[in-house]
């Protein structure tokens, strides 16, 4: 039988998960890792425990399933994005730890760089703000603030990677120092015009282009794993950013198509066709993928930095809850939060605000409150967050969206499912595999070694329950601009 191992490394915990060619899992391992805190703003993994629990839970997920190394035909790999990995090619060693998407250390950074004038530049040839989101400014950083470490890269003895490439490196033994363009596109070193390293951009930064991985399509061959690892040489077909990965696995394959993952944060992507859409609204332009020997396809993202996060702060933070899975039902011990608003802003703000200096701010408390209205507001806010995104990508694309096809942990919670139909005024569909990030991967992967082709996925997508709309207008209206005065409270904080 026939299957392919998807590799879903992600901010908080690392996944493997075995599927057949129908896209049903078959087996999954998934295991938590470290998260560090050196500094406020600043957030770090250990790029070893990422690989080891990696490599952990792939193996794992074999033995499950119970079949046979070789009878996995192909790998697929998504991650989280942006997080950036330095490490020695000849040894393998990290020689710092990763710096991840959500950390903000280059903030004054990317300010210094506003003021000189090369945000237009950047926007025109990335599609990205300058933000600390994104990983050239981490990158410059490093090689500002590590003793030796421009040196070490001008002689070329370093790699640079997000994630994808440091599994890559090391599934192969070394052997490829690789990312695809929708890793690559999210660098802020990539052109998306000509699809390659935009050495006028390096040069802004001081990026020696010597460390930099070579960029091929999200669906072909990556180089294959040694056979040691896994228990046979598989081939690694498929890669891409967990956020696009998640567009394929949802088969939003034509333009206008869209889905929201809800993760650690929240990712809205609007497939846009064949040429990039310039956002005007403060939304990034992505690649979304690129098929071995195809044009490359391009997406509208609007990136919520902090979504299933925030019902982790409820359960880490505040106490109010043992498990993440406890926060639906004391939501629903209240009708609504009663004007309470909760506007998770614990690393700025994302799309399409973009302020770094936004801070978590709670709104609208009386001596009624309680954990439950908090929890509810909690879940309110990451459904009002996602209408601040739709809002601007449907401008942006001139496009109104007919439903937003869901994913993600927090797509199981159907209180904040319904709560997103009705702030949005459009139905919400949940499909049957909502793990569609590691599908994805898997699809790309099947796609890459010639299993399946696009329109044999899209006949295997489908819907498990669809939430439409029961608001009027005129409450969803009031509620959504209570939720504007709210984040309003909360940009700018930390200037202050």
């Amino acid at each position: 039988m026939a299957h392919i191992l998807a590799l879903d490394q992600g901010t908080t915990s690392s996944r493997a998960i075995v599927f057949d060619l129908q896209g049903h899992p078959v087996a999954m391992a998934q295991q938590e890792f470290t998260q560090h805190f050196p500094q406020p703003g600043w957030v770090e993994h250990d790029p070893l425990e990422i690989w080891q629990t990696q490599l952990q839970v792939a193996r794992e997920a074999i033995r499950r399933a119970g079949v046979e190394p070789r009878d996995i035909l192909a790998m697929g790999i998504t991650n989280q994005r942006e997080t950036t990995v330095v490490w020695e090619r000849n040894t393998g060693k990290p020689v710092y730890r990763a710096i991840v998407w959500q950390d903000r250390r280059t903030a004054a950074m990317c300010e210094e760089l506003r003021k000189g004038g090369h945000e237009k530049l950047f926007r025109e040839r990335t599609g990205l703000v300058l933000d600390p989101y994104f990983s050239g400014t981490k990158l410059a950083w490093l090689l500002e603030n590590v003793p030796g470490l421009r040196e070490r890269a001008l002689r070329g003895e370093l790699c640079f990677g997000t994630v994808d490439s440091w599994l890559i490196y090391n599934l192969t033994g070394g052997q490829t120092h690789a990312t695809d363009v929708s890793n690559a596109s999210r660098t802020l070193l990539f052109n998306l015009h000509t699809l390659s390293w935009d050495e006028h951009l390096l040069d802004i930064l001081g990026i020696p282009k010597a460390l930099l991985p070579e960029v091929r399509p999200s669906a072909g061959s990556l180089g294959q794993s040694i056979s040691e690892l896994l228990g046979a040489a598989i081939p690694i077909t498929g890669v891409a950013g967990d956020q696009q990965a998640a567009l394929f696995g949802q088969a939003c394959f034509t333009p206008g198509m869209a889905k929201n993952t809800y993760g650690t944060g929240c990712f809205l992507l609007m497939h846009t066709g064949s040429k990039p859409v310039v956002s005007q609204n403060g939304l990034l332009t992505t690649v979304a993928w690129q098929l071995a020997g195809k044009s490359a396809e391009y997406a509208l993202e609007g990136s919520v930095f902090i979504a299933g996060a925030v019902v982790q702060w409820l359960r880490d933070g505040l106490g109010i809850i043992r498990r993440s899975s406890e926060v639906e039902a004391l939501a629903r011990q209240v009708e609504s939060p009663e004007g309470v608003y909760l506007v998770p802003a614990f690393v700025g703000l994302g799309a399409p605000y973009w302020d770094p200096y936004a801070r978590g701010t709670l709104v609208g408390l009386t001596r009624g409150s309680t954990a439950a209205h908090i929890a509810r507001a909690a879940l309110e806010a990451i459904a009002y967050q996602s209408r601040d995104v739709l809002l601007a990508m449907e401008a942006d694309a001139g496009l109104g969206l007919s439903e937003l096809r869901v994913d993600g942990g927090a797509s199981a919670n159907n209180l904040l499912m319904q709560f997103q139909a009705d702030i949005l005024g459009t139905p919400v569909v949940r499909p049957r595999v909502t793990e569609t990030t590691a599908l994805g991967a898997a699809y790309l992967a099947a796609v890459g070694a010639g299993l399946l082709t696009q329109e044999e996925i899209a006949q295997r997508w489908q819907v498990e329950e669809r939430f439409s709309p029961r608001l009027d207008e005129k409450e969803r209206e009031r509620l959504y601009q209570g939720w504007r005065r709210a984040v309003e409270r909360a940009r700018g904080w930390a200037e202050a």
